[in-house]
């Protein structure tokens, strides 16, 4: 991996990419939840998901021309090409409905070049009112505007999951889901989701929920077909997740670690992960402290630059700086290999796509610089 794409991918990721041909391409998401108001973008076989639609990408000194006759289109900035982008095409997937005429697409949508990505319950118990919900979240808003459905059925994210391998050589599916109560936090609705799709087509699967109450869940999830296991921080210190996320909050950090204890054993090393927020308020130290004792644990500590979403709280905070995000995931690479994980060594999930961070390209750096 060049030192020239990594630093490419992480200024696309700060700072967004505007678009001449805005439909190129798999289709942007605009509310929802996880990666939103981005694209994909293949650069150098590298695809990642790139902000398109915030305000920073309207602003950002990046522009992409029209794809040419074999997809590939240029970027320039400030009138000088600096890279060539190509967009994986639309999933042939999305063309089908179901028996009961919902397309596919409100089902589960492809994040990435071939990651399946499913929100099964689109309502949370931390969005239903702004005191509780987490400022950066928009998971109601792709509800609200006829995008998704409410609740994805075990039977339709099998259906949908079966076509997804046939039509589009999908390689791996991401499940999660708003939280649906205080107890198993969307354990059961993960299990009964996986146990379908397993049974419809060999799938590696990641579930992804808040810690559940009862540790005893983290089996009954694998034992489901759940293959790795997602417990997204999101922000690691506790002043600010109170302020930022005040309902997940009530959840602290230390549930979360003795969760990751429980999980490890249950999964294996490295295939439990969390999904942390770079760019919010945690220092560079705060980031790299406790992805030390996540390691230490077994934990693959997945970080990504803050993406602002149009429509949430947030909208205008400002995405990390490249420099920030390369003073995190630089020496986090390190940390990683001293440790024996690697995003590539993950059965499913946001760490093996890796295409919100630019973090698996410093690992290969990483790798290649031994």
């Amino acid at each position: 991996m060049e030192s020239h794409t990594t630093t490419m991918i992480a200024e696309f990721q700060s700072f967004g990419i505007r678009l001449a041909e805005p439909k190129a391409g798999v289709s942007s998401r605009r509310g929802g939840a996880g990666p939103s108001d981005h694209k994909a973008v293949t650069i150098n076989g590298v695809t990642v998901m790139v902000p398109v639609h915030t305000a920073s990408a309207f602003d950002s000194p990046f522009l992409a021309t029209a794809p040419d006759a074999d997809g590939i289109s240029e970027v320039s900035r400030d009138g000088r090409n600096v890279a060539r982008i190509s967009f994986p095409p639309q999933p042939r997937f999305y063309g089908r409905t179901t028996a009961d005429g919902i397309p596919y697409s409100h089902i589960a949508m492809l994040h990435g070049r071939d990651v399946l990505a499913t929100t099964i319950l689109q309502t949370c118990i931390r969005y239903q009112s702004r005191k509780n919900t987490c400022q950066f979240c928009a998971i109601g808003q792709s509800l609200a505007a006829g995008r998704t459905i409410a609740h994805k059925t075990p039977a339709q994210l099998a259906e949908v999951a079966k076509a997804a391998v046939e039509l589009d050589g999908v390689r791996h599916m991401v499940m999660t889901t708003g939280t649906p109560n205080a107890t198993d936090r969307g354990a059961a609705v993960l299990c009964e989701s996986a146990a379908a799709v397993k049974a419809a087509v060999a799938l590696p699967i990641q579930g992804q929920c808040e810690p559940p109450n009862d540790d005893a869940w983290f089996g009954r999830m694998r034992d489901s077909g759940i293959d790795s296991l997602g417990m997204h921080l999101e922000v690691v210190t506790p002043e600010l997740r109170k302020v930022i996320m005040p309902g997940k909050a009530s959840v602290p950090v230390e549930r979360y670690m003795t969760a990751f204890e429980a999980a490890v054993p249950v999964f294996g090393r490295g295939q439990v992960s969390t999904y942390m927020l770079a760019g919010l308020g945690d220092t560079r130290e705060a980031l790299l402290a406790i992805s030390e004792r996540l390691i230490a644990i077994g934990v693959y500590p997945f970080i990504v630059p803050f993406v602002p979403i149009s429509g949430t709280p947030l909208e205008d905070h400002a995405s990390p700086s490249p420099m920030f995000m390369a003073s995190v995931l630089g020496p986090l690479a390190k940390m990683l290999r001293a440790g024996g994980l690697a995003s590539e060594n993950v059965k499913a999930g946001c760490a093996k796509c890796g295409a919100c961070s630019s973090l698996s390209t410093f690992e290969t750096l990483q790798a290649g610089a031994v």
